[in-house]
């Protein structure tokens, strides 16, 4: 998968998890959760493409552990949503899917750089 196709992969991913924010109930704790998975699911596609415009392989490296920690978050508020039944486990699960393709895509990445680093 290149550059390219992980940009509008993670782009998405980021608009697949606003629109089940949209679908959470109104309570306060639906309120909150949607605030947080919006908060983290865009920064995954945001800190990607400035991963894409990295300076050095050191700061590539960072930039990418922060979409890492960002997908990671994503991923505990999409099975959080799951464990509270604030939505049906079905409509959530191909989004926590995606979230754990997408993690072990970059951590592998992340693991690559820093083998051919030493």
């Amino acid at each position: 998968m290149n550059e390219t196709e992980l940009k509008q992969r993670t782009k998405n991913f980021a608009h697949r998890c606003v629109k089940l924010s949209v679908s959470m109930p109104s309570s306060q704790i639906g309120s909150h959760i949607s605030k947080q998975l919006n908060r983290c699911s865009t920064s995954v596609a945001a800190n990607y493409r400035a991963t894409c415009v990295a300076q050095s392989s050191n700061s590539f490296v960072a930039k990418l552990s922060i979409v890492i920690e960002e997908i990671d978050e994503a991923s505990f508020w999409l099975k959080f949503i799951v464990d509270e039944k604030l939505i049906k486990k079905e409509l959530v699960e191909p989004l926590f899917r995606e979230s754990n393709e997408l993690i072990a895509i970059f951590v592998a990445s992340r693991k690559t750089l820093q083998r051919h680093k030493q």
